[in-house]
């Protein structure tokens, strides 16, 4: 007979500061292809070449890097190549990738100073999820500065973050006009 257990689940984090401290400001996107296939291989492409040019026209902030990976490199097995994203336009990237994103399988995970824990546990997956090379990760390190001169993801000014006091105000703005909507939950009283 085989016995099967789970480690105790930790409570998660409620705790407003902590959790806003702790929250990530850039996204990678790798998207993969098979190099055999000529299909997904130009499928691909011309998925990055739509990136760029949504990105020139306005429609959000990303940034494919130049390199096309057109062999296995670092902890990724296939064809690659990686979209930077801060965070105030990940909703849009993640919507439109998931929505022509076509058969390629697309890794996403936040770009944080744990690299390794990035795409291992705090990850997600459209589409098939590839096997990776997780060895060739840091476990820890500097937060992974990119594209400064934008002036987004980590590289945020202070004076244009929500302070706790405003993000107080606003959720409890939310659950008063929440209040009497028998569709949403309320929040726990505590």
């Amino acid at each position: 007979m085989t016995i099967v257990t789970q480690a105790a689940m930790s409570a998660p984090q409620d705790d407003l500061k902590t959790v806003v401290e702790a929250r990530t400001r850039e996204w990678h996107f790798h998207i993969y292809y098979l190099l055999q296939s000529p299909t997904e291989t130009a499928a691909a492409l011309a998925l990055r070449d739509a990136v760029l040019r949504l990105r020139r026209d306005g429609a959000f902030v990303a940034v494919p890097l130049f390199r096309v990976n057109q062999s296995p490199i670092g902890p990724h097995p296939a064809g690659s190549y990686e979209i930077w994203v801060p965070d105030s336009s990940f909703s849009e990237v993640f919507f439109y990738l998931a929505a022509n994103r076509g058969n390629l399988s697309i890794l996403v995970h936040p770009l944080t100073r744990r690299q390794r824990e990035d795409h291992e546990t705090r990850n997600a997956w459209m589409g098939t999820p590839w096997p990776i090379y997780l060895d060739s990760l840091p476990r820890d390190g500097p937060i992974p500065l990119q594209y400064p001169e934008l002036g987004l993801g980590w590289s945020t000014s202070p004076s244009q973050e929500i302070s706790l006091e405003e993000r107080r105000k606003r959720g409890a703005e939310v659950e008063n006009i929440l209040a009497n909507d028998a569709e949403a939950a309320p929040a726990p009283k505590d």
